[in-house]
């Protein structure tokens, strides 16, 4: 039977998971990715002396920036052209909080057998992080799975690797600061997709409801 994925690919990983997607093509899914690309896009920043900075676990972005966003990542569904709507979140600088929305290439390219490649940027233009646009996508598109491709196994709770967390536990443990960093985004967007019948999973950890 066929279902409908968004994966969102992490930019340390970016070349190993074109198999695994190609792979779940040809077992007859329709696939849209969101591609992240975090580590270049800090690398490149710092190489022409922009400050990088974080705020929970979301980059804060600049005029400067979004220029990196925009001239260095090579996609062929750009976010801010082609519809992905975002709410500005003016402490954050250039940024938005993406909505659930359909962008028409995105259903036009699913529809015709290919596989949508999102720059995670919406109208505005903003910078949303990637796994919030991959949430935001799965719920406009009606998706069946939203995958997170990264460089780490899973979720990690008190040093050990989990095979499952429970929604209300993921959200409890996010506002309590449990976590910091890149997995902070990730299970926040899987935990908002499973909240809404998803099935959402992180490496090898899967956010149920």
């Amino acid at each position: 039977m066929t279902s409908r994925l968004v994966v969102k690919v992490g930019g340390a990983v970016a070349g190993e998971s074109a198999d695994r997607i190609l792979g779940l093509c040809e077992e007859g899914h329709e696939v849209c990715v969101v591609h992240g690309a975090g580590p270049q896009i800090t690398s490149e920043m710092t190489r022409r002396g922009i400050e990088v900075e974080f705020v929970g676990g979301r980059r804060r972005t600049n005029a400067a920036g979004l220029d990196v966003v925009l001239g260095d990542l090579a996609t062929p569904v750009h976010g801010e052209r082609d519809g992905l709507l975002a709410v500005p979140v003016p402490q954050l600088g250039l940024v938005g909080e993406p909505l659930p929305c359909r962008p028409k290439k995105i259903l036009t390219a699913l529809a015709d057998g290919k596989v949508p490649v999102v720059a995670p940027m919406a109208v505005g233009p903003l910078n949303v992080n990637a796994d919030d646009a991959a949430a935001a996508l799965a719920l406009g598109l009606g998706a069946n799975a939203l995958v997170f491709l990264t460089d780490v196994p899973g979720l990690y709770v008190d040093d050990t690797l989990v095979d499952e967390i429970g929604v209300g536990d993921a959200h409890r443990m996010l506002d309590a600061g449990v976590f910091d960093g890149g997995i902070v985004p990730k299970l926040r967007a899987a935990a908002i997709a499973a909240g809404s019948g998803i099935t959402a999973r992180i490496g090898q950890t899967e956010v149920v409801a």
